[in-house]
């Protein structure tokens, strides 16, 4: 890691816990300005969990008012960043399980509409290897792609993600290895033409 991005991520958190500080005292400013400061970030773990820029829209506006609405019981045991992936994570948890639930029950009709998502997805990322990494990552436990997306698109520590996620460091490692092995499996099947 760079040791400039260290001093940085140290500072930042510095300065979020004054301004989580003002925030909890009632200062609307201080919270908008936790908002400006993370929302990028943010929606980078959402899109890259839900796959979908509306959804992760719907997850960074919905983690933030938990986020507000929780502010008095954020401890400060972690940073407030890690506090507020995990909120993140667990929005998106949500979200992906509530589609789940209503593919289920709306399977024909889903059937018959055509593949909005995947043309949605061959535009942002424009690569047939991007586009076979995020199916197979549609493939995963929403637990595994949150710990996968989390370990190596944030790069967080085995330990960040176990508090992110309120998971054991060892179900945190278990969680990373299903879905290492589950994208090994899915992605063998790609024809090496298209990577």
């Amino acid at each position: 890691m760079d040791p400039s991005s260290s001093s940085k991520e140290g500072m930042q958190a510095l300065t979020d816990d004054i301004v989580v500080d003002r925030a909890r005292r009632g200062d609307p400013a201080a919270f908008r300005t936790l908002v400006e400061t993370h929302s990028h970030d943010v929606f980078r773990l959402a899109f890259r969990m839900t796959r979908h820029e509306e959804d992760a829209e719907d997850v960074v506006q919905e983690a933030f008012i938990r986020a507000y609405n929780r502010l008095e019981r954020f401890e400060g045991r972690a940073h407030f960043k890690t506090w507020l992936y995990r909120i993140t994570a667990n929005t998106a948890i949500d979200l992906l399980r509530r589609r789940k639930r209503s593919e289920a029950r709306n399977q024909a009709l889903d059937d018959m509409e055509p593949g909005v998502a995947a043309g949605q997805e061959r535009a942002v990322f424009g690569r047939q290897i991007r586009e076979s990494v995020e199916s197979a990552l549609g493939e995963l436990s929403e637990l595994e792609r949150a710990a996968f997306v989390l370990r190596h698109y944030e790069e967080l520590s085995l330990k960040e993600i176990s508090n992110t996620l309120d998971i054991t460091v060892n179900a945190t490692k278990q969680a990373v290895f299903r879905a290492v092995r589950k994208l090994r499996t899915t992605l063998a099947a790609v024809p090496r033409s298209a990577i």
